[in-house]
């Protein structure tokens, strides 16, 4: 028998009203048509009339009939009697045991077409749609019984018993498993079955197996660790799973590879043969992908250090040489001077500078400068030669075993390192070395008297270049996910046209740039003519002289007082919210919103177990607090089992889940009053908190300011003006913020959708204005330095008073018409998903080379970034709304920080995912902590109104949901009860103020 997957909740609520049907359903689905009140009206009685329209309209909503046709909400029964003009509802009552009814059931089913569950047709058309649905989705059984369910609405096919549906789905998802699993493993030959199969067994000398090896990548940045990584690669490789005809959709193998890759030996070796191979394939051929992405990270990193090092070492040989060089100018300033001020330049000339400065000290000074101003780059590359023998520990290895694909601008850097291979394996004759890819700084070293090239120095060039490349993504790999091209899933060719008309209406631009560039050119002349109109009752703009040039300068500014009735509405609120502990918190929330649902199985197989919500949350309070699970467990109490925890977290902590778990939390917060006080929704913050990560990892950078002498990652957050967080990126080290900001904001998956963008000062540039306006959204950073902000403008002519002196620079507006078309093909891709918006930043970012493409883009983004800047100086509102917001996003960060307290609040995670997934659960208990306070804020608030107590919407808005010293304990103790009135969706007694603080 199929395993049964449905909750006794779900059982009770299939086919049954659950709520009242709001509005907007009491209008779709109960409303009476002209026909339905001419078959209606032939009916004798009222109670027949009414019974007949009960069930008509609940066989609309709920596809089926009921058991008890009045069993129907009475604002159902009300709706209906009100159209029937029926003012005793009483009479319908003999209905429910009149054979009448079943007539009308049947008469029902023949006059509005509703087909039965047996219809063999009906039937079909449901498998196949269904079928497909299972095949290319990872959707739980759960959520396909529910999409069946809706299908089966939509068609007019009325609901079979609960039991036969969910036995259907799951014979038909079992069906589709067995067929991607036999899918996967019919091109597998015996010998490479028994390869895999092996990967299960642990080596004679050793404790892992051969699959945890693989699981595990590189974790420190060293030439012997890439060697590793390289070997773990072409491991991979040689097992040769490849899969190009099988057809199995891209999420279906990384769900099977996501298993493979967190669940322990034993768990896999007793699965099925059958799903046994399918599993180790799927791993196999998404661990390449990975494998590659390992490699690619670690020879990024150590080139970086290879190369920077050197720059650095050069640094502190020319300051260490500055003192004697110094000494050796005097002495020749001395000669020279002597040489200028002798009036006998002829005979005596020599005699004179020889006795003021002697000829050995003259040559020795001669020598000394010589020696000291040479080009800079000399040190540069002699450092570099003494660490040669530290690059041809990886070198061979690399150049064996690792391809690398370029866009046209990194063509030349392939080029070169395809020499390199060439010239590594000595093969003879050897093809003259690229020259394009050797750049002016490098000509010198790189290139000999008599036109060769110096293989060394060319070494250098090509890993110099290759690493720039590397991040611009102007060179790629292929099989990866993080270093892929990022122009592959450009729309492009019959696709375009087709989907052009759509995404200009969905972006509201027009395919032709002449009409959407001049409404942006009379914006922008209109906004100049506004600003230098007020500009004269502008107290906080004004021109300064500064080293012999006029700038602007912005007052900062000025603190915004507190009222004596905000600091009495904060402490009123303070003293009255419960104490509670950060383990009931999650509880209560759980209770109130069902976050926990959103954790599902791994695999789906017997998905829930008892009291999972505690272990969950549990689960979620040891990643969030950084102490581990070790003191949660309770022996005593099974949901806190060691067992049980460490089952719950490697089945049901995974970016999915936690994803969709913040989305209702999101969409709990939004229904909040005081919440909506806060904000729409419409605006959203980004910013980043730096966490240390001191474990050996290649997954985390250096930054001396942020992390002293070690390495951490950047928690890159995106924040609604509601103050709950609707997307997090972690990013190693300190990633310029504008590379990472777009796909924070495209990639969030809330109910929320903000179209305002606020940042902090270093998160902006051209380019980041120009996508922005074009997908639809107005981005707003803090300018810290106004002064100097370029301003552009279109018409070089116009007449902007005042404002013409920094109004210098001209859009050039033929730019972005030449690439209107690619523009718009960008931000279509982008919108769609069809690429990666961090990877298509990093080959926009203008840099030593930059794409017409992206020079078009900065043009277009210059004149929103003027508009920006004209309102910014313009509109104190504006620049106060702005820090008002990034100043919340300091206190959630600062929440995050207090929550995140164990081990010195440093990341001790090695690999990505593990970092992603801690810091998504921090992310997302932070958000319940706010939607928790929130609830009793607003709670205590309509408390303080009903006592009469003066409450203003303006000290409201100032509120902050982020509180937390004096109410809720983070640490020390972690208890799992909740009071029986919570569970019963009940708030917690407020405190009363006048009582002394526990």
């Amino acid at each position: 028998m199929p395993v049964q997957f449905l909750t006794a909740e779900q059982r009770a609520n299939y086919g049954r009203f659950i709520d009242d049907p709001n509005a907007d359903q009491l209008t779709r689905y109960f409303y009476l048509d002209d026909a339905d009140h001419a078959v209606i009206s032939v009916k004798r009685g009222n109670h027949n009339r009414l019974g007949f329209a009960l069930q008509l309209t609940t066989v609309r909503f709920l596809g089926t009939f009921l058991e008890d046709p009045l069993d129907v909400p009475d604002s159902v029964l009300q709706t209906l009697a009100r159209q029937l003009q029926i003012t005793n509802t009483d009479q319908v009552l003999c209905y429910r045991d009149a054979d009448q009814r079943w007539e009308h059931t049947a008469e029902i089913r023949l006059r509005y077409g509703f087909s039965d569950w047996s219809n063999s047709t009906v039937s079909f058309r449901m498998s196949r749609w269904l079928y497909a649905l299972c095949w290319t989705g990872t959707e739980q059984s759960g959520v396909l019984f529910d999409r069946a369910t809706t299908w089966m609405l939509a068609h007019k096919v009325l609901l079979p018993g609960c039991t036969s549906l969910e036995r259907f789905v799951a014979r038909l998802r079992n069906r589709v498993e067995n067929r991607l699993w036999k899918r996967l493993g019919c091109n597998i030959t015996s010998e490479q079955r028994t390869q895999l199969e092996d990967l299960l067994t642990a080596p004679p000398q050793g404790r892992s197996s051969w699959l945890d090896k693989l699981r595990s990548g590189p974790a420190r940045v060293s030439g012997r660790s890439l060697v590793l990584a390289i070997q773990r690669l072409q491991t991979v490789r040689n097992l040769g799973i490849r899969l190009p005809l099988t057809g199995v959709p891209p999420s279906r193998l990384a769900s099977l590879a996501r298993f493979a890759g967190t669940a322990k030996v034993t768990a896999i070796s007793r699965l099925p043969a059958v799903r046994r191979l399918a599993t180790l394939v799927a791993f196999i051929h998404c661990l390449e992908a990975t494998a590659y992405d390992d490699v690619v990270e670690v020879l990024d990193m150590l080139l970086h250090e290879f190369f920077g090092d050197a720059a650095k070492a050069n640094k502190k040989a020319r300051l260490r040489s500055i003192k004697d060089l110094d000494k050796a100018a005097i002495v020749l300033a001395t000669a020279c001077r002597t040489l200028l001020d002798s009036e006998n330049v002829d005979s005596d000339l020599r005699e004179i500078v020889f006795i003021r400065t002697p000829h050995k000290m003259l040559e020795q000074a001669l020598a000394c400068v010589d020696a000291l101003v040479r080009p800079p780059d000399d040190v540069y590359y002699s450092e570099l030669e003494t660490r040669y023998r530290t690059l041809r520990l990886f070198l061979p290895t690399l150049l064996r075993h690792v391809q690398f694909g370029a866009s046209p601008a990194g063509e030349s850097i392939t080029a070169g390192f395809d020499w390199l291979r060439i010239h590594e394996l000595r093969v003879k004759p050897e093809p003259q070395a690229p020259r394009d890819v050797i750049t002016k700084s490098w000509q010198r070293y790189a290139l000999q008297d008599d036109g060769s090239v110096d293989s060394k120095a060319y070494t250098f060039c090509v890993l110099d270049e290759l690493r720039k490349a590397l991040r611009r993504r102007d060179v790629f790999i292929s099989p990866s996910w993080r270093y892929a091209d990022p122009r592959a899933g450009l729309i492009s060719g019959q696709e375009w046209e087709t989907t052009r008309p759509i995404v200009c209406r969905s972006l509201e631009l027009s395919a032709d740039p002449a009409p959407t560039l001049a409404a942006l050119s009379a914006e922008l002349d209109q906004t100049y003519r506004a600003v230098a109109a007020r500009l004269p009752n502008n107290a906080d703009v004004r021109f300064e002289v500064v080293d012999g040039k006029k700038e602007l300068v912005l007052s900062p500014l000025d603190k915004l007082e507190e009222p004596e009735s905000l600091l009495k509405l904060r402490e009123s609120v303070a003293a009255r919210l419960p104490v509670v502990d950060l383990p009931e918190i999650l509880l209560e929330i759980s209770k109130r919103t069902g976050f926990t649902d959103a954790f599902t199985h791994l695999t789906e197989r017997t998905a829930r177990a008892q009291e999972l919500n505690t272990s969950l949350c549990a689960v979620l309070l040891a990643e969030a607090c950084n102490t581990g699970p070790e003191p949660l467990i309770r022996h005593d109490v099974p949901a806190l089992r060691r067992e049980r925890l460490a089952w719950v977290d490697q089945n049901y902590i995974r970016d999915d889940t936690l994803v969709a778990a913040n989305a209702i939390l999101v969409a709990a917060q939004n229904q909040i009053p005081l919440a909506r006080i806060w904000g729409g929704g419409e605006v959203a913050s980004a910013d980043g908190m730096r966490l240390i990560v001191p474990v050996r990892t290649v997954h985390a950078g250096p930054n001396p300011k942020y992390f002293g002498f070690g390495r951490g990652v950047t928690w890159y957050n995106l924040m609604s003006n509601q103050c709950s967080g609707l997307n997090a990126i972690t990013v190693p080290g300190t990633l310029r913020d504008s590379l990472i900001l777009l796909a924070v904001v495209l990639e969030q998956q809330t109910e929320l959708q903000p179209t305002k963008i606020m940042t902090d000062t270093g998160a902006y540039s051209d380019i980041v204005f120009g996508l922005f306006r074009l997908l639809g959204y107005r981005f707003s950073p803090r300018l810290a330095d106004i002064g100097g902000t370029r301003f552009w403008r279109i018409d070089p002519h116009a007449d902007y008073g005042e404002l013409n002196f920094i109004a210098r620079q001209c859009v050039a507006l033929t730019r972005v018409e030449a690439h209107w078309d690619d523009l718009l093909r960008l931000a279509g891709s982008l919108k769609l998903g069809r690429v990666s918006a961090a990877g298509i930043m990093r080959t926009l970012q203008v840099g030593d080379r930059p794409t017409q493409l992206a020079l078009a883009l900065a043009e277009f983004g210059r004149i929103e970034k003027t508009l920006h800047s004209l309102s910014y100086i313009d509109d104190e509102n504006h620049r106060r709304a702005t820090l008002l917001q990034l100043n919340r996003t300091e206190g959630r960060h600062g929440l995050a920080r207090d929550v995140f307290h164990g081990k010195r609040g440093e990341l001790r995670q090695r690999y990505r995912e593990g970092q992603e997934d801690q810091l998504g659960a921090l992310g997302l208990v932070v958000n319940i902590i706010v939607l928790w306070n929130t609830v009793y804020m607003d709670a205590v608030l309509a408390q303080l109104r009903e006592e009469g107590h003066e409450v203003l919407d303006s000290d409201v808005a100032r509120l902050s949901p982020f509180i937390h010293e004096r109410h809720i304990n983070l640490l020390g103790r972690y208890s799992f009860a909740i009071p029986e009135a919570v569970t019963r969706g009940e708030l917690r007694p407020l405190r009363n103020p006048d009582d002394e603080d526990p």
